[in-house]
């Protein structure tokens, strides 16, 4: 069974001039593997999925895959809220020699449970190849229940669930009926270690864009059962997840990665850069964990 557990980015895709920076994209990979990250995922929230143009997202994978060069996973994000939409691009996404899709739930059309599982089994029947499933509610609409991940466990494709309803009592019950068959990644940085002491495996993460080593080293000493040492590196990086959460994300993330000189001062419409008062939090949490 594919494993996809660990540290993993949620990787931010920079622009220049309205156009992809792929030189940036590219740094931005190195300096993750450089820094212990365990996997990346681009095309996702943070990616700015929903507003890539064109080609862009087939051509930011391919320089992740190409720049990552097998030393870590790459999971690429694949879902829209169309079925058949979804299944192009998992094509896509295996053909550019990404190792796993990322599946999120169908947003603004709102299904019901049994939608979402056969959306899912559809995606992977055509492309059968490992998938971390994403369930994020406040952005989708649509909240995958515990009980529908049971009826999935039979697809051996599904390896792992982002698990972003902020909601630690939610990853336990996932883990207590189907941790023998998924992964449960946390997709809120915030709640890495508390995640992962209910059994969870690690994180997608926003703050690692900026600090990878930092975030990776949490997960690293849990896994090496220092726990107490885990703790205290979480809560340090805590100011950090929090103004990564000032406003919608991916701004906050992207204000930091310029602020840190990584991209340039661009975000696609309708997200707007954040505002002045934000970027003083930004900034601010920056300085507190070493990342000015």
């Amino acid at each position: 069974m594919t494993r996809l557990r660990g540290a993993f980015t949620a990787l931010v895709t920079p622009f220049k001039g309205d156009e992809l920076d792929e030189k940036a994209l590219r740094d931005i990979v190195e300096r993750q593997i450089a820094e212990g990250i365990d996997g990346l995922v681009p095309c996702g929230t943070t990616g700015e999925s929903v507003t890539l143009r064109g080609d862009e997202a087939e051509r930011v994978v391919k320089i992740t895959v190409e720049q990552a060069k097998g030393r870590v996973p790459v999971v690429a994000g694949a879902g829209t809220n169309s079925t058949y939409k979804s299944i192009q691009m998992a094509k896509t996404v295996r053909d550019t020699g990404a190792d796993a899709l990322l599946l999120v739930c169908p947003y603004y059309n709102k299904p019901t449970q049994a939608g979402l599982e056969a959306h899912f089994r559809a995606i992977l029947k055509e492309v059968p190849m490992p998938a971390m499933l994403y369930n994020i509610p406040g952005r989708t609409g649509s909240d995958l229940q515990t009980e529908t991940l049971e009826r999935l466990a039979d697809v051996e494709h599904v390896v792992a669930i982002k698990e972003a309803t902020g909601n630690v009592l939610r990853a336990q019950q996932i883990l207590a009926r189907c941790g023998d068959r998924f992964d449960v990644m946390s997709g809120d940085d915030a709640l890495t270690a508390g995640m992962m002491g209910v059994g969870g495996h690690g994180v997608v993460s926003v703050s690692a864009n900026l600090v990878p080593g930092k975030v990776a080293g949490v997960v690293d000493l849990w896994n090496a059962g220092k726990v107490a040492e885990a703790q205290q590196a979480q809560h340090t990086l805590l100011p950090l997840h929090e103004a990564m959460f000032v406003e919608t994300n991916p701004g906050p993330i992207k204000a930091a990665m310029a602020m840190a000189g990584h991209i340039a001062e661009e975000i696609r419409l309708p997200m707007v850069w954040p505002s002045a008062e934000s970027q003083k939090v930004i900034r601010a949490a920056m300085q507190k964990v070493g990342a000015s």
